[in-house]
């Protein structure tokens, strides 16, 4: 399946829960090291979602502190693969659609004291 296909599926999900387009594209974009262009041209070339996580310029090694369930699998129990990439970019999602604060979606730690 083309990411141009699910990506308008994110943010629906994003904007019946007062979020934006932006956000979802910060968090793409923190998960994957695209820059908004490449995003852009991402969604323009209709690359498939394995591809377009397979090409992604720098994964976010912070994703490996993302936790819990989407569809009933807890993405931590999952073996590195591109279906637990998806899943953390859904689960990213999810967090965005229930409230969750920016922040906190993006995994950023406050300042050592």
């Amino acid at each position: 399946m083309s990411f141009a296909r699910v990506y308008p599926l994110y943010v629906a999900k994003a904007e019946r829960k007062a979020r934006t387009r932006a956000e979802v594209d910060e968090i793409i974009r923190w998960l994957t090291g695209y820059s908004q262009d490449a995003l852009a041209a991402q969604l323009e070339a209709q690359v498939d979602v394995e591809t377009f996580l397979a090409d992604a310029p720098r994964l976010n090694p912070a994703r490996a502190l993302i936790r819990g369930a989407v569809c009933g699998v807890r993405v931590e129990d999952l073996s590195e693969s591109p279906m637990k990439e998806i899943r953390y970019l859904d689960k990213l999602i999810d967090e965005l659609a229930k409230g969750k604060a920016m922040d906190k979606i993006l995994r950023v730690t406050p300042p050592a004291a």
